[in-house]
């Protein structure tokens, strides 16, 4: 049989199964069993059948394609840890559904609005991942108000109608605090990331709350964007206070090692002199010298999570639950000691 000329009947007597068990596999819908999904995905590999998804589009009104709208300097996504395990995680979902993600990375205000409009005046995808979650975050409102589906990346500070894939920062941030207060720690500070999100916060809140039941208060929560630069910036404050930490805790990797870097020129032998942690556990924390000690997420999992999530809602299930992935985990390295005496 050419494969030129395999037609999903092919598809179907092939696998033993009807046309429309082959049409529900290919279409990524509920119903089948995930053996009867395999054998239908086999027979079409044998074949080299490959359904068209305009054709497929236009038969259920779907454009077979979920969105991404990332609003960042794309200068500073390029060296991120997290969104490019993410959308990995994602992709590894949307192959075997022959869907595509559309991402968009916009400023925030008026083109990021702009984005969210489009993909959905534009058909161009059938739901949306909401990251970076702000507080009272208004974008909640307006995919509501565009009648497009979300899910949105950990929980929101207000009602939402969506479901969430949440990743909880705060069991590490709590980790990595206690770790330094068992090594004798007392003067303590925090390299936070933006004020308005969500995640950022609590992880703020959760590293003073950690301090907190320790009897203890932060030497300060220096706020940042997220960017070495700004690492190094808040680093250098922190050492000129008139009694600077000995241990600074950061929202991420890239300003722990930014501010690793800074301390170091600054004439400070890390760790003997200041304990640093990082959160992340990005590629370089353990080839870093020291290494870096610092809290290891699941960005993969957590966007294989997401885009099955969505594609639920997508697909119409009623009652999609939240999901709750597994916390976020304390890595030690070399990069933490006890106190200089």
């Amino acid at each position: 049989m050419s494969k030129q000329r395999s037609t999903i009947a092919d598809v179907a007597t092939r696998a033993g199964v009807s046309k429309g068990a082959v049409s529900f596999a290919l279409n990524g819908r509920p119903g089948l069993a995930q053996s009867t999904v395999d054998k239908i995905l086999a027979a079409a590999d044998e074949l080299g059948w490959r359904p068209s998804n305009r054709a497929r589009s236009l038969s259920v009104s779907k454009a077979f394609a979920l969105g991404l709208v990332i609003t960042r300097d794309p200068a500073v996504l390029s060296s991120d840890p997290f969104f490019p395990a993410f959308i990995a995680g994602v992709e590894s979902v949307l192959a075997g559904r022959g869907q595509a993600l559309v991402l968009q990375v916009v400023t925030a205000g008026e083109d990021e609005e702009a984005g969210y409009r489009r993909l959905a005046q534009d058909a161009r995808v059938d739901g949306v991942f909401l990251s970076d979650l702000r507080h009272a975050d208004p974008r909640i409102e307006l995919l509501v108000a565009l009648g497009l589906p979300a899910v949105t990346l950990n929980r929101p500070d207000e009602s939402s109608p969506f479901p969430a894939v949440i990743l909880d920062d705060r069991p590490g941030t709590s980790a990595v605090v206690e770790h330094l207060l068992e090594l004798g720690h007392t003067r303590i500070a925090h390299v936070a990331g933006p004020a308005a999100f969500v995640h950022a916060t609590a992880r703020s809140v959760a590293f003073v709350a950690t301090l907190a039941a320790a009897g203890l208060e932060p030497v300060a929560v220096e706020s940042s964007d997220f960017t070495a630069a700004d690492g190094i910036e808040a680093t250098r404050r922190l050492l000129a206070r008139p009694e600077p930490p000995t241990a600074i805790v950061y929202a991420n990797d890239r300003m722990a090692i930014a501010g690793l870097g800074a301390a170091q020129a600054a004439g400070l032998r890390v760790p003997d002199d200041l304990s640093i942690a990082g959160f992340d556990d990005s590629e370089l924390a353990e080839y870093v010298h020291p290494g870096l000690t610092t809290v290891r997420a699941d960005p993969f999992r957590f966007g294989e999570a997401a885009a099955r999530t969505l594609n639920q809602v997508v697909d119409g299930v009623a009652d999609v639950p939240d999901v709750e992935l597994p916390p976020a985990q304390l890595v030690v390295r070399k990069s933490t000691a006890a106190p200089p005496a």
